[in-house]
């Protein structure tokens, strides 16, 4: 593997960090590809991907692993703002920093930041965040700007591990904590069910 070739891979890949290749982002993935990994599982580049992969690697064409995903029109993720109940988990999972907010506060999608990676729905303890089509596609520069913004958003969690670990809350403010989160879902739960019952 050289450097030069993982450098020219990732400058082709779509940046998006969904990680429905197997690997933890783009770079690892241009990374494997440069050691031998298969050159079509990347969804969001489609089959155009795979032929640009093929022909920067000398390697056989073929047809995109469907198992990793199907391709589709760009997605960008949208927050319910009314059912979020300011977890955070979704920033947390968000590889670009593209959702705003913070703890017990509404949070919101940075659309232009957007990857459409997806990573944010499944940790979403209110299921308040949909995918919904972006109306538009991406572009080049969208993965610049997104490659940046990932590289960023590692270095500061590195930064933040190579911090003193704070000391682990007590049991009571663990449970507090806990059941700060199970009164925040059972008002979202309550708020549900009230629209469902006016829409009947």
């Amino acid at each position: 593997m050289t450097l030069d070739l993982v450098v020219r891979i990732d400058a082709l890949l779509p940046q998006t960090q969904c990680r429905r290749c197997g690997y933890a982002g783009c770079r690892p993935y241009a990374e494997a590809i440069a050691d031998g990994a298969p050159i079509n599982r990347c969804p969001p580049g489609d089959e155009a991907l795979v032929a640009q992969l093929a022909a920067l690697t000398g390697r056989p064409r073929l047809p995109l692993d469907r198992a990793c995903g199907e391709p589709a029109p760009l997605p960008v993720a949208r927050i319910d703002e009314a059912s979020c109940i300011g977890c955070t988990l979704c920033i947390e999972a968000c590889p670009v920093d593209a959702i705003a907010g913070a703890a017990k506060r509404m949070h919101t999608i940075l659309v232009a930041m957007c990857t459409g990676c997806g990573l944010c729905v499944a940790p979403c303890p209110v299921d308040c965040i949909a995918m919904v089509s972006a109306g538009r596609a991406w572009s080049v520069e969208d993965a610049r700007a997104a490659r940046d913004r990932h590289a960023a958003h590692n270095r500061r969690l590195a930064m933040r591990a190579s911090r003193p670990l704070n000391p682990r809350p007590s049991d009571n403010e663990r449970m507090k904590r806990q059941a700060a989160v199970a009164a925040a879902l059972a008002r979202a739960r309550a708020r549900r069910a009230a629209v469902a019952a006016r829409a009947k």
